[in-house]
């Protein structure tokens, strides 16, 4: 009787998204790590200003971090946008532009952010 309804399928097997369930949670862990680090320096900023912000972010510790924060925003973007674009885009010529224009787009924006992170 079984046999009648098809294959079983395994959700372990396939997935469905826990990987990108995952990955969202961990890269929000990350921002939020970071979220709480970047308050408790704007307070303990000893110079409040362009000279005190550039201090603290002059330093090697809050470049790594924050390139770090952005690596996980961007992913955290991108598995969002992706996760948009197939859910509501229903041509897959339109699906995949989209797709290679939000690649595009965070890849550009990360380079540049990257560049005025080290510039400091």
């Amino acid at each position: 009787m079984a046999d009648s309804f098809g294959r079983k399928r395994l959700v372990v097997g396939a997935h469905y998204g826990l990987r990108d369930w995952l990955s969202q949670r961990m890269t929000a862990l990350v921002l939020a790590s970071y979220s709480v680090v970047l308050l408790i320096s704007a307070l303990l900023v000893p110079e409040p200003g362009y000279y005190g912000w550039s201090g603290l972010f002059a330093q090697t510790w809050m470049k790594v971090y924050t390139i770090l924060a952005l690596i996980a925003f961007v992913y955290h973007a991108w598995v969002g946008v992706r996760d948009i674009w197939m859910d509501y885009i229903d041509s897959v010529g339109l699906r995949l532009a989209l797709q290679v224009g939000t690649i595009v787009w965070l890849l550009g924006c990360s380079i540049w952010a990257i560049d005025v992170i080290w510039r400091v």
